[in-house]
């Protein structure tokens, strides 16, 4: 896969939408009523 080099504004942007992604996924533990979150990944024998 080519990478792909950008700046100014759009690499602002794309940083953001990351930072927003990654608020929304750990947004859910944080808090008085912090929810459990569970990770499980499917690969190999337990």
């Amino acid at each position: 896969m080519a990478k792909r080099i950008i700046y100014n504004e759009d690499a602002r942007r794309a940083l953001e939408r990351g930072m927003d992604m990654l608020a929304e996924a750990v947004g859910v533990t944080l808090g008085p009523k912090g929810r459990n979150v569970v990770l499980e990944k499917k690969f190999g024998a337990p």
